[in-house]
């Protein structure tokens, strides 16, 4: 069965519980499209219409691959598109975000003969987890920026509570996951709607620092409003916390920001970035940007990228800007022609890949410790605390390992390095 994701983290988290569900019951699961797969899930984004375009190119993709599969259609796509144009380009089930958790039990049922749901896949296996496990801990916005289509999607906010992430937490933990990454819709905002006065992540971030020894916990995500010195305290307190913090900017002007309803301005954003840096040293920020909101002029572009210039971020995720249905900034008038948007988003990505290699270039020569992932095609691949993909080739079997690395040379997005095999942190 072939499980594949397009999106955010938080989609990554809902893949991850699906698959956990699948392989406890002996399905065999890959995460790209293949010939002849019994069934495939595709968990899909809809924040632009360019992943709108990706998300029908994987269905028609698995049923050119397996016509007679069937096809599951679920994630934020399956929330914006009606299901028959679903079912016109091949899918032959939508499920909505709310109902993923379904989706393993109805494709067992519908697969497995006589009620067996070993009997649709292969042998089963276990290796289709990654060491690092992806967990949701919130969903949902209440925020309504006037470009997003999220809260539509995702629904109003919902927190995890404590206990229950310490608790899956602990299960990963016995079960030798290395690093786990908290994901949500707005980290900012959680507990919230619990009641709580003080909404954020810093109480579950210190529970789970006194109650589990997971090596590692990251981040998936906070807003610029949501940094402050007693949040930072945690990380120049606890080395188990990854400096690695995702700002989401999307622009550097503040008219652009206002009419985007974003909770700072340009100037509370690069203190944010300051605070970051004089706290949490080598830490790794990283952002996206929109190129070509409504409305947006020359000045306001030119000052976004000279905030991109002033932040150095380890990387940049820049877009042009689509229209969303039923957003406010779908309404705005000024919509900047195509022909603009793909000018300013290429001096974005240019602004973006010098920023990213010159925060990988003030590492080399260093030894960072490296959580080593996956082989692929002869070469491993792992990740720095901050951030930083490493590769190296070894005959050793690194999966899961957690080992100094000596970081050597520039490589594509990445760096190679040589890992110290006698110095295994978590042996």
């Amino acid at each position: 069965m072939a499980v594949l994701t397009l999106g955010c983290k938080l989609n990554q988290a809902d893949t991850e519980v699906i698959v956990r569900r699948l392989v406890t019951n002996g399905v065999r699961v890959v995460d790209r499209p293949v010939r002849g797969a019994d069934a495939f899930v595709i968990n899909t984004c809809s924040v632009t219409h360019v992943a709108d375009r990706k998300a029908r190119h994987l269905i028609r993709l698995a049923r050119r691959l397996s016509p007679g599969a069937q096809i599951v259609l679920t994630g934020c796509y399956a929330e914006t598109a009606p299901s028959e144009i679903a079912a016109r380009i091949g899918a032959d089930l939508v499920v909505r975000n709310s109902d993923k958790a379904s989706i393993p039990d109805r494709l067992l049922k519908r697969l497995a003969p006589g009620g067996n749901p070993g009997a649709c896949c292969a042998t089963p296996v276990r290796d289709g987890l990654r060491t690092r496990a992806f967990l949701k801990i919130q969903e949902g916005c209440d925020e309504l920026c006037s470009f997003c289509i999220v809260p539509y999607t995702r629904g109003r906010e919902r927190s995890v509570p404590i206990t229950r992430v310490v608790e899956e937490v602990l299960r990963r933990q016995a079960e030798g996951v290395l690093e786990v990454v908290l994901t949500g819709t707005q980290l900012g905002n959680y507990g919230r709607d619990l009641g709580w006065k003080e909404p954020g992540p810093y109480p579950l971030l210190e529970a789970l620092l006194e109650r589990t020894s997971v090596e590692r916990i990251r981040l998936s995500s906070l807003q610029a409003q949501d940094i402050s010195p007693q949040l930072l305290a945690l990380w120049q307190q606890n080395p188990r916390l990854c400096p690695h913090f995702h700002l989401p900017l999307q622009s550097g002007s503040d008219a652009v920001l206002l009419r985007m309803r974003r909770r700072y301005n340009g100037d509370e954003f690069r203190r944010a970035v300051e605070m970051i840096r004089e706290r949490v040293p080598d830490a790794a920020v990283t952002t996206d940007v929109i190129a070509g909101f409504p409305g947006e002029t020359e000045e306001d572009f030119e000052a976004t990228c000279r905030l991109c210039g002033e932040a150095s971020f380890a990387a940049v995720h820049a877009f042009p800007y689509s229209r969303r249905p039923g957003t406010a900034a779908a309404r705005m008038g000024g919509h900047i022609p195509p022909s603009v948007k793909r000018a300013r988003l290429e001096r974005l990505l240019g602004l973006g890949h010098a920023s990213a290699e010159a925060f990988r270039r003030g590492f080399l020569g260093r030894t960072l410790p490296v959580l080593w992932e996956q082989e692929r095609t002869g070469y491993w691949q792992g990740l720095t605390a901050n951030y930083i993909r490493v590769y190296t080739s070894a005959d050793e079997d690194l999966t899961n390992r957690l080992i100094a690395t000596r970081l050597l040379a520039l490589d594509g997005e990445g760096i190679v390095g040589v890992p110290e095999l006698a110095v295994s942190l978590n042996a």
